[in-house]
């Protein structure tokens, strides 16, 4: 089955043009290929790789740049009729990307999508990816979301979003944020969040990259990405790799329709240079990554080891004051050596979930045999809990306090947003934040 990604915005464009080219890459050679092709790719009357996407921007840089780079990578490459752009952004204006580009273009983007899917012979759904920052990733890619969930009601949308970094890119980044979240919640499956800060810290303490781009980035989220969605062993597959990457995902992540907001960690990640000279053992990264899990630590480096799960009732609080990371579901990817061998077990505890879920019902696992990333072994964990409670709320609290004193809400009012739309999302997003925070 095919996911037909949808690239919306800048960052949304080039995040995807990564994960592309890590899949293409990762591929070669390997017993899981068919597979991995089938899922994210299409075979031109000439034989080369042409990605199931659609690429969308308001101005034509990003996309004439992703194109041009896949031509020349010379492993695959994008659909020529595949892409739309204009001459104008959206100012960094939520408003302007839903109010005016959307419905201005939607006849068009729709097209686009319509015929990717229909290249599929069979659509295991769409992955929307874009920034909450701007105003044509998020203000777009909300009203495209919107489409899609009209013209396909019955198929799975996974949104992958990009946080911005906390201390701020755009004056309005949170508004957009928020107007983005409140209005993804009605309409996504489940909304798959990077955050810059945390994706900041990787290339800074683990990977070693003194000046750190947006490119390099752009490779992390991808890397982890590429980790969730090449194909893998799952409990039903029956010794054949999954079909249905984003069904099973949803399926084992995404129980309840107050809960979508999924987070992620991978393990090991280090320089490319220090590969050969690690060992890894999967008793030693799967104690790491489930510490991370509990104390809510997004990277190996700092991992709070005090933190403990609650003996009874009541929130488990380490020395340092970090508190125990509650989830209502997980799920765990293996991939590499002697993966059979390896014991998950301490994923299983009863004590690291909700109580109105089993543990069994709760925890997922999926394993392949086939190495990742040039690591011999590797682990990755998506987690549907209270990892994103903490950036949610500073996001939430930040508009709050511009909207109360009105700040720039002009620059929203004058494309057709009232100040009524923005009491809505805020009471969404107030709903979500007390849902997870109610998680026990």
């Amino acid at each position: 089955m095919s996911v037909v990604t949808v690239q919306l915005g800048q960052c949304g464009n080039q995040v995807a043009h990564e994960l592309f080219d890590v899949v293409c890459s990762d591929t070669q050679k390997k017993p899981s290929r068919a597979a991995s092709c089938e899922r994210f790719f299409h075979h031109s009357t000439h034989g080369e790789l042409v990605a199931r996407a659609v690429l969308i921007d308001m101005e034509p840089k990003v996309i004439n740049q992703s194109v041009s780079r896949a031509a020349k990578c010379g492993r695959w490459r994008y659909g020529e009729d595949s892409h739309f752009s204009q001459k104008q952004g959206s100012g960094n204006n939520w408003a302007n990307g839903y109010c005016v580009h959307g419905p201005r273009h939607r006849d068009v983007m729709e097209e686009l999508v319509r015929r990717e899917v229909e290249r599929c012979d069979r659509l295991a759904g769409l992955l929307a990816m874009m920034s909450v920052a701007g105003g044509t990733g998020s203000g777009v890619g909300a009203y495209v979301t919107q489409c899609l969930r009209d013209v396909y009601p019955t198929t799975f949308i996974l949104n992958h979003l990009t946080w911005p970094y906390r201390t701020g890119e755009v004056i309005v980044q949170n508004y957009n944020s928020v107007l983005t979240l409140a209005h993804l919640y009605q309409l996504s499956d489940a909304i798959l969040v990077h955050e810059n800060d945390t994706v900041h810290g990787i290339c800074s303490q683990l990977l070693n990259i003194k000046h750190i781009s947006f490119s390099d980035i752009n490779k992390v989220i991808a890397h982890q990405l590429g980790s969730v969605l090449q194909p893998a062993l799952t409990a039903d597959s029956h010794g054949v790799y999954s079909r249905n990457p984003l069904g099973e995902l949803v399926s084992a992540l995404a129980c309840h329709p107050e809960y979508k907001l999924l987070s992620m960690c991978t393990i090991p990640q280090m320089p490319s240079s220090s590969i050969a000279y690690s060992t890894f053992s999967w008793p030693g990264l799967l104690k790491h990554l489930r510490q991370m899990l509990i104390s809510n630590t997004k990277m190996e480096e700092g991992i709070d080891w005090q933190v403990r799960p609650p003996a009874g009732s009541g929130r488990s609080t380490s020395l340092t004051g970090s508190s125990f990371n509650t989830s209502l579901a997980n799920l765990l990817i293996l991939r590499g050596k002697d993966v059979y061998s390896a014991e998950t077990g301490g994923f299983e505890d009863p004590a690291l979930y909700t109580s109105w879920l089993s543990s069994k019902e709760a925890f997922s696992l999926w394993k392949s045999p086939v190495s990742f990333n040039k690591y011999e072994k590797s682990a990755t964990l998506v987690s549907n809990s209270q990892a994103l409670l903490s950036p949610l709320d500073d996001m939430v609290g930040k508009a709050w306090n511009m909207f109360a004193s009105r700040a720039y809400i002009h620059q929203y009012m004058k494309y057709g947003i009232s100040e009524e739309d923005f009491l809505d999302s805020f009471t969404s997003l107030e709903q979500v934040i007390s849902s997870y925070r109610q998680l026990c």
